[in-house]
């Protein structure tokens, strides 16, 4: 396996004895697996109308990445959201003042 600067600083600093790792107590596990649960609860329902071909092409990148169409548009919102993805202004139709 490969590992990457970081990751070999870590493995070296851990193999040398400089770090210790340590198992999460109760609490912890408790925290991590609510927000688990919480991170993958989709408890909202949306209707969208789409364009056609815009239907057919999500369809198409979705079978490509081997994902649900749905798990795919979800998907893509959520980057949105999250900043990771940006969306350019068509030019021909912004408004101009």
């Amino acid at each position: 396996m490969k590992y990457d600067k970081e990751e070999k600083y870590i493995l070296d600093a851990l193999e040398k004895g400089y770090m210790n790792l340590s198992a999460p107590d109760e609490k912890e596990v408790e925290y991590i697996r609510e927000t688990a649960d919480s991170t993958f609860r989709k408890d909202r329902r949306v209707t969208i109308r789409l364009y056609d071909h815009d239907y057919v092409g999500i369809q198409k990148k979705a079978m490509e990445m081997g994902i649900p169409y749905q798990t795919l548009i979800s998907g893509l919102i959520h980057r949105y959201i999250e900043g990771d993805l940006k969306v350019q202004p068509d030019r021909k139709t912004v408004r101009r003042k």
